[in-house]
This record gives C-alpha cells, sequence and structure tokens, in this order.
C-alpha cells in the first residue's frame, strides 16, 4: 500500500511540476507549485518524516506561497509572453544539462556507500534540528529571511507606476 500511495504521490507532484512550466499566467503556476508542495509533503508522510512533512507544508505551501501569491497580485501580472527562446540556451544549455546530469548519475552510482534503511528507521528529535536552525545557523537563517523581504519590497516598488507628472497652469493664447 505504501508503494502505491508513493508512486501516486510521485506521480501528482511530477504532473503539478509539468503543470507549472506550462502555464501561462503566473497565479497558475504558483498553485501548481503549491500542489507539488503538498504532494513532496505526502511522500515525506511516507517515508516517516512528519516533522519535515508539517515544516513543508506549513513553511513552503503555507508561508512562502503566499508570500509568491501576494507579490505576484501586488505586480499585477498578467499571461506572460511567448518567445522562440535563446540559441544560446540551445547551444550551452541543453549540453550542460545533459554533461550534468550524467555527471550526477556517474557519482550516485560510483560513489554512493548508502545502503538500505527501512521506513521510520532514521529518527531525528524536532528539539536538535529547532537547535541547529535557531542556534548554529541564526546568521544564515536571518538573512535569507532578510533578503526575501528585499526582493518583495523591490519587486513591489518596480511594480508601482510613477504618479503623473504635476506640471504648471497651462497658458492660453489669445
Amino acid at each position: 500500500m505504501h508503494l502505491i500511495l508513493f508512486i501516486l504521490f510521485a506521480v501528482f507532484c511530477l504532473a503539478g511540476a509539468v503543470n507549472l512550466l506550462l502555464q501561462s499566467h503566473p497565479i497558475n503556476s504558483a498553485l501548481s507549485l503549491i500542489a507539488v508542495m503538498a504532494s513532496l509533503a505526502a511522500v515525506y508522510l511516507l517515508l516517516g518524516a512528519e516533522f519535515v512533512a508539517a515544516v513543508q507544508v506549513i513553511v513552503y505551501a503555507g508561508a512562502i506561497m503566499v508570500l509568491f501569491v501576494i507579490t505576484i497580485m501586488l505586480l499585477n501580472a498578467g499571461a506572460e509572453e511567448r518567445t522562440k527562446g535563446s540559441r544560446v540556451a540551445l547551444l550551452i544549455g541543453v549540453p550542460g544539462v545533459l554533461i550534468g546530469a550524467v555527471l550526477v548519475a556517474w557519482t550516485l552510482l560510483n560513489r554512493s556507500n548508502a545502503q538500505a534503511v527501512s521506513i521510520g528507521a532514521l529518527k531525528g528529535d524536532p528539539g536538535d534540528i529547532a537547535r541547529l536552525l535557531f542556534h548554529d545557523f541564526l546568521l544564515p537563517f536571518e538573512v535569507t529571511s532578510v533578503l526575501v523581504l528585499i526582493a518583495i519590497m523591490g519587486a513591489v516598488v518596480l511594480a508601482s507606476r510613477p504618479e503623473a507628472v504635476v506640471r504648471g497652469p497651462r497658458k492660453v493664447g489669445r
């Protein structure tokens, strides 16, 4: 039953990711990303990582996506324009992605010393995770939150329309 649910949520996750790329409206893309994150949370639950699943839903599907949706709404973004693409992306990007995928696959196959672990065998204490996040890695955590806030403020400033230039009274000729 676990394998069937895992495959089902993996398919939902992939379908949401493909839908995210195919959408032309930013709000629809954001909603597809929420579906991907919810599917990932279900996969984490199936793997026995309840804390990670809860964080996935609360932090990513909840808070971050609300910020994305609010930012998109503030930008008043409509449907995006479709272009033919870039020759540079085709000439450099596609071979680069293929080379990167081959290197990752080769590294995983040849350098992996991991052994099979049963579901739920690895326990992670939320207190240890909280200590790491809010004590050992507090500065990177806070810097990341400030960067997200600055990015949102920059998007709002760039999206705001300048007010009409106030000109002096017009002289009417006789």
